[in-house]
């Protein structure tokens, strides 16, 4: 598979899709919105959305794998949630049909699941999304399902929330309150277990369902997530730790907690999202049993490594912490309300 496509390149999984690719030697168009933040020569960029059949056309042409990570985010309109993530992916999935794409690596998401009752979550656990956001990815995959009954071969990485070099989003407000000085306000301490991922073993993943040599065995759904992991407490305080300034994950009161975070949340003065409320209350975790047995998968870090590899980035990085806010995961979400907290904090 020499000509790959990747859509939302320019995004932080996006791009380090795109740079490992270059890395193991194949020619890569990637295909955005937005222009690239850096170039390569071995990298041909093609600015467009993929609703529009013109610029998803000049994409795929001749491809030998198109890897769909383009998403649209939970905090986005719900109309923008659905035409993106929805209608993104039976544009795409057209094109790539009718120009006999081999395989197509479809990013799907653990958000499927909603808030499930079993954990570890198997992919066999029927969808019951619970928000806008997670509708709209269990929609995209009845879509893959459609293309992949007529043939198609579309193995689908439900992954969990991924961190890494580049990553901000609601992050970026741990990272600064922990670099601040601040303790850490969490629901009920963080005493909850939820797995998350380094973007560089979500890259692995990838990569291994796009080689794997057997189109059936791949064209399936896995989880995709850390193996090592402990409680959102523990893990937060490891960022808190490796800060230096001695300050705790705080527990807050739940009940009440809840209710103020949803009216700041609806009124457009907190960035946190139902589905995260929610999340943060119940153990969340999947098994990644299918992808070690079919695709080899093997994490590298656990949850701890992979939140002190993006907080040492964020620090080394100053300009992260400057930049303007904005709606992506490269971008640091507004705290909104929520940074009024680090007076008493």
């Amino acid at each position: 598979m020499s000509r790959v496509v990747v859509t939302g390149a320019a995004g932080m999984l996006g791009t380090a899709l795109v740079e490992r690719f270059v890395r193991d030697g194949r020619q890569v168009i990637g295909l955005d919105l937005v222009p690239s933040a850096a170039s390569h020569p071995d990298v041909e960029w093609i600015e467009g959305d993929i609703r529009d059949p013109a610029a998803v056309d000049k994409a795929v042409r001749g491809a030998d794998l198109v890897v769909h990570s383009a998403t649209a985010l939970p905090t986005y309109a719900e109309h923008e949630i659905r035409s993106i993530n929805v209608d993104g992916a039976r544009s795409l999935l057209t094109r790539c049909r009718d120009a006999d794409v081999p395989r197509v690596v479809h990013l799907s998401s653990a958000a499927v699941y909603g808030v499930p009752k079993t954990v570890p979550t198997p992919e066999e656990h029927p969808p019951e999304p619970c928000d806008p956001y997670s509708r709209s990815k269990a929609a995209a995959e009845q879509v893959v399902a459609e293309f992949r009954a007529a043939g198609m071969v579309i193995p689908a990485l439900r992954a969990k929330t991924f961190v890494g070099p580049g990553r901000l989003g609601l992050f970026a407000m741990l990272f600064e309150w922990a670099d601040e000085g601040h303790h850490f306000p969490m629901l009920g301490g963080g005493d909850v277990r939820s797995q998350m991922l380094d973007v560089d073993d979500l890259v692995d993943a990838v990569v291994a369902a796009a080689d794997h040599p057997d189109d059936n065995a791949v064209n399936n759904a896995f989880n995709i997530a850390a193996t090592e992991f402990r409680t959102l407490r523990q893990d937060f305080q490891s960022v808190l730790d490796a800060a230096g300034h001695g300050k705790r994950v705080v527990a807050l009161p739940t009940a009440p907690t809840v209710a103020v975070l949803k009216t700041l949340s609806r009124t457009g003065l907190s960035p946190v999202y139902g589905r995260l409320l929610q999340k943060l209350q119940v153990d969340s975790y999947v098994s990644t049993e299918r992808a070690a047995e079919v695709l080899g998968f093997r994490p590298r870090y656990s949850n701890r490594e992979a939140l002190l590899r993006t907080f040492a980035w964020w620090r080394e990085h100053s300009r992260s912490r400057s930049a303007p806010t904005g709606r992506t995961s490269r971008a640091p979400w507004k705290q909104g309300a929520l940074a009024l907290g680090k007076v008493l904090f």
